[in-house]
C-alpha cells in the first residue's frame, strides 16, 4: 500500500520554511500532497490560483509532491484521498500545544489519520506566512524567506 501524506496550509504565501519541511518530509512517504485548504474564517491575500502555481513552480522537480486544495475538515480530505498521515511543522513550544489536540481529534475522525511532526530547524522558526505577508503588504523586501520561484513572481507583480 502506497504512504500517501498531506502537507496542509493555506501557504499565503509559500515561505522557505516550508519548503524545508516539506523536502525533508519527503523520504518518509511514498506521495505527498501539498493541500491548500480553505479556511471561510480568513481572507487571503494571494489567490488559491496563485498559491497553486507557486507550489506546482516550486516543487516541478520533485516527482512525488503534487499540489492540491481543498475546503472542510483536513481529515475528510484525507480520507477522502486515502491519505493516512498528515505533517504539521512546529516552531515554538505552544504550537505543539495546539498541533497535538488538533491531531488527536484528527485521529479519531480521521479513522486513524497519524500526524507526524517536524520541528523547525533554527534558521527558518522565525518564519511564518503572516509575517511574511506584513513585510509584503508594508512594501518591505520579503525575498529573503520566499523561495525564488515566489520571489520571482512578486517581483513582477510589482
Amino acid at each position: 500500500m502506497e504512504k500517501i501524506e498531506v502537507f496542509p496550509g493555506s501557504f499565503d504565501p509559500i515561505t522557505i520554511g516550508h519548503v524545508d519541511l516539506i523536502k525533508r518530509a519527503l523520504p518518509l512517504f511514498d506521495q505527498m500532497i501539498i493541500a491548500i485548504g480553505t479556511n471561510s474564517q480568513k481572507k487571503a491575500l494571494f489567490s488559491l490560483e496563485q498559491r497553486m502555481e507557486w507550489l506546482t513552480a516550486v516543487f516541478a522537480d520533485e516527482p512525488k509532491v503534487k499540489v492540491d486544495h481543498y475546503s472542510g475538515l483536513t481529515a475528510h480530505y484525507c480520507e477522502k484521498i486515502h491519505a493516512r498521515y498528515m505533517v504539521r511543522g512546529l516552531r515554538y513550544a505552544s504550537d505543539f500545544d495546539y498541533e497535538k489536540t488538533i491531531s488527536q481529534l484528527n485521529h479519531i475522525v480521521g479513522h486513524g489519520l497519524e500526524t507526524i511532526f517536524l520541528i523547525s530547524r533554527p534558521a527558518y522558526s522565525h518564519i511564518s506566512s503572516t509575517i511574511v505577508r506584513e513585510i509584503i503588504i508594508g512594501k518591505g523586501d520579503a525575498t529573503p524567506f520566499l523561495p525564488s520561484q515566489v520571489a520571482d513572481s512578486l517581483g513582477a507583480l510589482s
